[in-house]
Order: structure tokens, then C-alpha cells, then sequence
């Protein structure tokens, strides 16, 4: 992932709705073909992160950029509508792994613009504002000049602090952008069971006080309060030691997490540096070898794609409050 940072079962397959109809200029809006009747429940207008647009019909050429992007549309049972896919933190779910194998991969990492149109998208999804990089051409005003509508995960974009609202709204204005809200609902109605169920086994149990290590040496790169990693932490039965620390992420120096005295480190998994080499650096760290989860080796992972606002979010409460609450499992 980026260091800039500005399990469900798939459901299944909607048949193909109606051909998109033409796109319109950079605002996003879409001119209905002259005489075409409408799908059913369009045309429908969400503004996204700042962007408005009209969609007369549903996408059927969508490309997703980031892990939580292209699991959201898998999860909606969607990929017959994916004409691409790329950049992926990890693998994908186990429950959405045949799916997925059936999308086009663009890239490792972004695809270019000149690849990104290659695909010929009607629909552009990224989890990081970092997809829409103007630098590299990708930015939603211009893919909206050449006919291209984009949405943006909607984490980076709320103000304050993210959480299963926002995780729903997520999944609901997908869900209604491509025409399927029933299946929008489902997987709210079962991220939300399985959530409930985690917080009513810790309930009463004491909340270690946890650290979230995402990466850094002379300084550590951890999840402040508005994240959804936050929240994560909270329902499985933690409190994040940062999370008065107005972002979603930011670099906190170690003598602010020697005072805050975590009981567990939750180290995210992702990129070239193993969990091990950074459980290694904390514990060969002599400054940090008095804090409690240092001295005690008590540790807990997440993939970083888990922390992120997507469909994971009730798998990664699962998990973490088994890592926390061994005894409440």
C-alpha cells in the first residue's frame, strides 16, 4: 500500500441489467439514449467524496484499484462487471478467490492511464485517493472528461472519526450504483451479526490498551483515532492508545508510545518487511523494553488489508478479539 495515505461469501451473479448508455462531460452526468427505458431504480445521483454523478444505468466495465475495492465488488457478487482489476495488498479472501481469477489484472501496482483506458472502464473504483493520481493522468476530473465515472472509498474523505456507519453507507451506494441494493443489504445484515457477536463475548472483559504498529524506525506510523482501524480495535475488545490523534493514520514518536504504555502491539502485514523483522525491531529497541507489551511479547497481526474500510471489517474483529480475548473465543 502506499505510505501516503490522503469472511463473507460472494453473492451471486446479477444478469447483466441494460448497455450503458453514453457518459456525459466532466461533471459525471450521464444522457440517457434517446427513447431507452431506464433500468429499474435509475437514474440514480450520489455525490462522492466531493464528486456528483447521475448514473442512468448500471456500470458494466468497471475497473477496481486497491484490495477493498475489488473485494467489494466481488462480495456484491459483481465480477461478470469487471473489466479490471489491480494493485491488490494481499491475496484475495479465500471465499472470492474463483471469482477473482476470472478478472483481467492490469497491473501489480496502478496501471498506467494509457493502460487504465486500455481496459475501456465505464466505471473506475479506488480504496486510496492515491488511484486517482493526477501526476499519473488518473485523476477523476480527467477519467470524467473521457467519459469515465469514479468513486473513492469513503474513508479518506469523512471528516472525523470512521466507523460501521460509513462501512454501511460504503456498501450501500455500491450496491445501489450497480443496481443490486438487496445484495447491499445482505452483506450489512451479516457484517453486522457477526460484529454483534464479537462484542457481546467481550463485553465484560478488560480492555488492553493497544498499540497499532504499522511500520517506521526513527518515528512509529500508527492508526490514530478517525480510521477505521480505530473502530476495529474498540469492537474486538481494545482501546487504541492513539486514539485521540486526529487522522487516520500519522507518525507518533516513541517516547509518546513509552508513555502510553500499550499491553498488546498490533503489527499490520503487508508489504516487503515481515511481521518477524518488525516484532524484532520492537524487541531489540532497549528504550521500549519496559512497556508492558514489549516485555511481555504480546503481539497481535492483521493483514493490513483487514484494516481498512471494506468487507473485512468483520473479519478483522473476529480475529483481533481472539488475539485479545483468547479465553472469551
Amino acid at each position: 500500500m502506499p505510505r501516503f495515505r490522503a469472511a463473507l461469501r460472494p453473492l451471486p451473479a446479477l444478469a447483466l441489467l441494460m448497455t450503458l448508455t453514453a457518459c456525459g462531460g466532466p461533471s459525471g452526468q450521464e444522457r440517457p439514449a434517446p427513447g431507452a427505458q431506464a433500468a429499474p431504480g435509475f437514474p440514480y445521483t450520489v455525490t462522492n467524496c466531493g464528486v456528483s454523478t447521475t448514473y442512468q444505468a448500471p456500470p458494466e466495465r468497471a475497473v477496481t484499484m486497491n484490495q477493498h475495492a475489488t473485494e467489494m465488488l466481488l462480495a456484491l457478487g459483481l465480477q461478470e462487471r469487471m473489466a479490471g482489476t489491480a494493485y491488490l495488498d494481499d491475496s484475495v479472501l479465500p471465499a472470492y478467490r474463483s471469482a477473482y481469477e476470472g478478472v483481467r489484472v492490469l497491473a501489480k501496482e496502478y496501471p498506467s492511464k494509457e493502460v487504465l483506458l486500455g481496459a475501456d472502464p465505464d466505471f473506475v473504483y479506488g480504496g486510496y485517493a492515491s488511484a486517482f493520481d493526477k501526476g499519473q493522468g488518473r485523476d477523476r476530473e480527467g477519467l470524467a472528461r473521457a467519459g469515465i465515472r469514479t468513486r473513492l472509498g469513503i474513508e479518506y474523505c469523512t471528516p472525523g472519526r470512521v466507523g460501521l456507519a460509513q462501512l454501511k453507507t460504503e456498501i450501500t451506494e455500491v450496491a445501489r450504483t450497480f443496481g443490486v441494493p438487496e445484495r447491499g443489504a445482505a452483506l450489512i445484515e451479516e457484517e453486522q451479526r457477526r460484529i454483534d457477536a464479537v462484542t457481546a463475548r467481550v463485553k465484560d472483559r478488560a480492555r488492553p490498551a493497544v498499540f497499532v504498529y504499522d511500520s517506521g524506525e526513527g518515528s512509529a506510523f500508527t492508526a490514530g483515532g478517525n480510521g477505521i482501524g480505530n473502530e476495529i480495535v474498540s469492537l474486538a475488545g481494545g482501546t487504541n492508545v492513539f486514539a485521540d490523534l486526529d487522522d487516520t493514520f500519522g507518525d507518533v514518536s516513541w517516547e509518546k508510545v513509552i508513555e502510553r504504555r500499550p499491553e498488546v502491539v498490533l503489527i499490520y502485514d503487508y508489504g516487503g518487511t515481515a511481521v518477524e523483522t518488525k516484532k524484532q525491531r520492537l524487541l531489540n529497541d532497549p528504550a521500549l523494553a519496559e512497556v508492558p507489551a514489549v516485555k511481555n511479547r504480546r503481539f497481535a497481526v492483521l493483514p493490513l488489508s483487514s484494516a481498512v474500510l471494506g468487507v473485512r471489517v468483520a473479519d478483522a474483529v473476529e480475529s483481533l478479539s481472539r488475539q485479545l480475548h483468547p479465553d472469551a473465543a
